[in-house]
């Protein structure tokens, strides 16, 4: 029996044994039969034109669907798999045929398989090789992450944290200096304010940066209780209302779905969300401009919207303003105070904010045309929350 004749009587057996054979463990699991089908058919047309290269884009395909662990690992899988496919072929030749057809096919079948292997190696290595290169540059990525990291928080120690500790300083100084001399009692409170105003906000650049801490090394814990959303913004509002006035800024909340519904999460850390995202919105929004909490219910979720009219923010920064460190803007501003208009901070405020959201199990993001402090085009950022009940709270800890 000429070759192609036998392989084709080999077919349905081969196509059988194989794939009960590697049903399991293998990178062939997606369309098994399909695969081994493919490949049996580039055997024959191999065989039939003494030309192994049919098996080239077969090859390419499967080194393209080896897991990470497949590349990560000492042996090479496809190679392996090569290697279990000649030895049942060999063993369904043995079984199926007698010496001399097996002699023959083994002949023509083996010098095939001998350069699909090689094959098969070099498209494995070249698989690594590419997995490898891109796994560095990801760790250069990383590297070049934290160092803007440590940039950022050399940025945040030399204005962020310099300020409240020379106001603490020269009011403590002129205290000091008052008691020293003798002076009068009514010249004492104004300087003790002062210094507790430094202190209050020295104490808050920590408290930020210990969340930053927490959020990073995914430590930071939910006291689950029920809430109100409409509590919340009220609150988070009422702790604005003096700088809104002082800024001539009108703030506009709209009624929607599930604004009043009761929920369950942290309500100390949404307070805190909503307090970050409405004192940005503020911050960017010129004297005499709008904010509108507007929002929607979904399935599952409520989304609840800020909006403003203020300067935007440009598309390629829109990426990272929810990353630690990443004020937009001119870092000489970080030295003015935190509510006026462009006044600058930490850049700890949003990225703290995206930590809380997604520890909820929910997500956060900002939507603008652009960057622009004449026309202003402003910016909307989503709060998309879970919407939970008791028995989901108690799967959650469970």
């Amino acid at each position: 029996m000429y070759s192609n004749e036998i392989l084709r009587n080999l077919k349905p057996i081969w196509v059988k044994r194989v794939s009960l054979t590697m049903a399991k463990g293998s990178i062939l699991k997606d369309d098994l039969i399909e695969q081994l089908v493919q490949f049996y058919d580039q055997l024959q047309i191999s065989v039939e034109t003494g030309d192994p290269e049919w098996f080239n884009p077969l090859l390419q395909t499967w080194s393209k669907t080896l897991t990470q662990s497949d590349l990560e690992g000492d042996q090479n899988s496809l190679t392996r798999i090569i290697k279990e496919l000649i030895l049942i072929t060999q063993s369904i030749c043995l079984e199926n045929l007698n010496t001399e057809d097996t002699i023959n096919i083994l002949n023509s079948i083996l010098p095939i398989f001998a350069s699909v292997f090689e094959k098969a190696a070099d498209f494995e290595t070249n698989a690594k090789i590419a997995y490898y290169k891109n796994e560095l540059v990801n760790i250069n990525s990383s590297i070049m992450k934290v160092n803007r990291s440590k940039s950022g928080f050399i940025t945040v120690a030399a204005h962020e944290l310099k300020t409240p500790l020379t106001i603490i300083e020269g009011y403590s100084a002129m205290l000091a200096d008052n008691i020293q001399k003798g002076a009068e009692y009514a010249t004492f409170p104004p300087l003790v304010e002062g210094i507790q105003k430094g202190t209050h906000r020295l104490k808050s650049l920590i408290d930020d940066m210990i969340d930053v801490s927490l959020i990073e090394n995914d430590l930071l814990e939910l006291n689950y209780q029920p809430f109100w959303l409409i509590r919340i913004i009220e609150t988070a509002i009422f702790e604005v209302k003096n700088t809104l006035d002082d800024r001539n800024l009108f703030l506009e909340v709209l009624e929607f779905d599930g604004y009043r519904d009761i929920n369950y999460g942290d309500p100390e850390r949404i307070l805190q969300v909503f307090r970050n995202i409405i004192s940005n919105a503020i911050k960017y929004t010129p004297d005499g401009g709008k904010i509108v909490i507007n929002g929607r219910k979904l399935p599952g979720f409520i989304d609840t919207i800020i909006s403003d009219t203020g300067i935007g923010i440009d598309i390629e920064d829109q990426g990272i303003i929810f990353e630690k460190f990443s004020p937009i803007g001119d870092v000489a501003l970080h030295s003015s105070g935190k509510s006026k208009f462009k006044g600058g901070g930490p850049g700890l405020g949003l990225h703290i904010a995206k930590g809380i959201v997604e520890k909820h199990g929910g997500t956060i993001w900002a939507d603008s045309s652009g960057y622009n402090e004449q026309n202003c085009p402003g910016t909307i950022i989503h709060v998309l929350l879970p919407i939970l009940n008791e028995a989901k709270i108690t799967k959650r800890k469970q």
